[in-house]
């Protein structure tokens, strides 16, 4: 007889309530799913506190901590204004429970920014991770010892997984039951939650105007010129020209302030604004290319597809605006 995989998840104050009970929660239809005679998962909320108070004021029935086969770490709200050294100083019981559940080979896995709690109690140290492309860098910056992968929904590194923003708790869960259930399963689960079963990266997601101002008043300027100046020809001669400065020397400076070069910077920018055409409007693709500086629609593609993990057309597809809540287009109907 088969043992249930026990999956615990560690609730603490503040943590992010659809969170915890979301990955459960598939697991219990996956359950369901799966064919007479196949086990159930063994789920339990766990803390090392008496009550805890999630997001929203929710207030969870938790179990004190006892053995699982898979610790899962819900995240919590993170906003620019928050003092993480505090937070994280207050989650101190928490990180301790990881780094010794962790020490023991149990399976530990994070949510979205779960990750900070991970990387303070020392276990994404040598490994890969990820977390919300939002706060990837950040991530990278407090724990150095981690290569942070912010395009990876999903990573499994020595026992240590993590995942990408929020709903990438269900791709966590579908690859859970997926290895102990088989894909008819899984895909079936998918089905009925109406997750989605084939995503493999965050990318498309990414709103650079969401992500943090890089560089100091000389690399802005640079930027600000490049976006005026969309639809223009790269051309680096010019923009040192512009800027009084040698080439070497203007692409030394940004790539100093901002990691990344001119070009770069230009190609982001443009793909940005196709992503918001293409979600927006009926022009065809290659008008599209033109509005955003290429003059080659396969060039337009080959960057687009690059930067996104997708061709423009797909793009389209999987996040045209513009539609009904039942994923239909507006039109007008007609009885027989």
């Amino acid at each position: 007889m088969v043992t249930p995989p026990r999956v615990g998840v560690l609730a603490y104050p503040g943590c992010f309530a659809s969170e915890v009970f979301g990955v459960l929660d598939l697991l219990t239809m996956a359950s369901h799913v799966a064919p007479a005679g196949d086990f159930s998962y063994e789920v339990s909320i766990l803390s090392p506190r008496r009550r805890v108070v999630a997001s929203g004021g929710a207030v969870l029935a938790v179990a004190p901590l006892r053995p699982v086969d898979v610790l899962v770490v819900p995240g919590f709200e993170l906003s620019p204004a928050l003092d993480l050294d505090s937070r994280l100083k207050s989650l101190r019981p928490e990180i301790e429970a990881i780094r010794t559940t962790a020490e023991t080979g149990v399976a530990v896995v994070s949510i979205c920014v779960g990750a900070f709690l991970l990387a303070d109690a020392g276990v994404l140290d040598g490994r890969r991770s990820t977390t919300s492309w939002l706060f990837a860098d950040r991530l990278a910056s407090r724990c150095p010892g981690t290569e942070v992968l912010p395009e990876e929904l999903v990573i499994t590194d020595s026992g240590v997984t993590t995942t990408g923003a929020f709903s990438a708790m269900y791709d966590f869960a579908l690859g859970l039951i997926r290895a102990h259930h088989g894909g008819r399963v899984a895909r079936a689960t998918a089905r009925i939650a109406l997750v989605d079963d084939a995503r493999s990266s965050q990318t498309p997601y990414v709103d650079t105007d969401l992500l943090p101002a890089v560089g100091s008043e000389f690399s802005q300027e640079v930027k600000r010129w490049l976006d005026q100046n969309l639809r223009e020809r790269y051309d680096l001669g010019l923009l040192s020209a512009t800027f009084h400065v040698s080439t070497r020397t203007l692409l030394r400076r940004f790539r100093d302030e901002t990691g990344k070069t001119p070009l770069g910077h230009l190609q982001e920018t443009r793909v940005r604004r196709a992503k918001h055409l293409l979600e927006t409007t009926e022009r065809t693709i290659a008008g599209i290319a033109a509005e955003v500086g290429y003059r080659d629609p396969g060039t337009f593609g080959a960057v687009f597809a690059r930067l996104t993990g997708h061709r423009p057309r797909d793009y389209r597809a999987m996040f045209r605006r513009g539609r009904t809540a039942t994923g239909v287009r507006d039109r007008k109907w007609t009885t027989p």
